[in-house]
């Protein structure tokens, strides 16, 4: 999948999280839509062939590759056999089927593109909304939570909705649904080191960031050795790849908590070289 390492997220997160101990995760993916839709919808349709800084995606790639993602998801959910024959596809070429999909979407209209944005992440919400409880649905990597999912889809829109933002010039204010994409940047820990293949440190880490509003989250025990601390957002930045390490206010104690920093990345696919610090571009 090309572009994954440049920050763009391509496909949900790895592993099987437990439920975000948060409520209304759907209330909050919901929120995380909406915020982008009215940061899109205005553009003249020219804008929408904006470069972002994911290599050769336009914002309207952006919105392209969410609408598919969400359909896959929707499929997933709704038909998981018409789903194992779509993931086979995706199995075969692993490393196009992704910018397939988005370039696909990006040569509609966009005014029908987002349309089918919104409706595609309606049904989704729908259908997540209605699952039953313990439900597990296919992926493309082990099986979801209907919770897993939606915190999955929120990461991914709140990390293309910063593409998207960046190449507009636009500053984002943070919000406290930051929480789930901290989450899922935390529980990812394990599988940054794997997919290089080394293996994860054996010993937790401790994790403190300060939210938005001033609180913290803390993921991890508290009297671990290795620690990394900072802002919510720049450590969300990190993980999905979205700023460099070096123009961000995370910090690590430990030489594994410091070395999982150069790594560390939220979404599944190879690891990428993520984005260049600021005095290098």
């Amino acid at each position: 999948m090309s572009d994954s390492g440049s920050a763009a997220v391509h496909d949900d997160p790895p592993g099987d999280p437990h439920e975000d101990p948060h409520s209304d995760l759907l209330g909050d993916l919901h929120s995380e839509s909406e915020e982008l839709d009215r940061l899109v919808a205005p553009l003249e349709p020219g804008r929408w062939q904006l470069a972002t800084p994911s290599p050769g995606w336009s914002l309207a790639h952006q919105i392209a590759h969410l609408t598919w993602t969400d359909s896959a998801a929707l499929l997933a959910v709704t038909d998981p056999g018409a789903f194992a024959a779509e993931s086979g596809k995706a199995a075969a070429a692993p490393d196009t089927f992704v910018d397939e999909g988005a370039a696909a979407g990006a040569l509609l209209p966009p005014a029908e593109l987002l349309a089918r944005w919104r409706d595609g992440r309606a049904r989704l919400h729908r259908a997540l909304r209605g699952a039953p409880p313990g439900a597990r649905f296919p992926w493309y990597g082990p099986p979801m939570s209907a919770a897993s999912m939606a915190t999955a889809r929120l990461m991914e829109t709140w990390a293309h909705g910063q593409d998207i933002a960046d190449a507009l010039g636009v500053r984002r204010e943070p919000t406290a649904r930051l929480r789930h994409v901290a989450w899922i940047g935390v529980r990812a820990r394990d599988y940054a080191y794997l997919v290089r293949g080394a293996q994860p440190p054996a010993e937790p880490f401790r994790v403190e960031l300060t939210g938005p509003g001033g609180e913290v989250w803390t993921y991890g025990p508290e009297d671990a050795v290795q620690r990394v601390t900072g802002p919510a957002l720049d450590f969300c930045l990190l993980v999905t790849q979205r700023a460099h390490r070096a123009d961000l206010a995370v910090r690590a104690e430990g030489a594994d908590a410091d070395a999982w920093l150069d790594i560390a990345q939220a979404f599944a696919g190879p690891a990428g070289p993520g984005r260049a610090p600021k005095g290098a571009r």
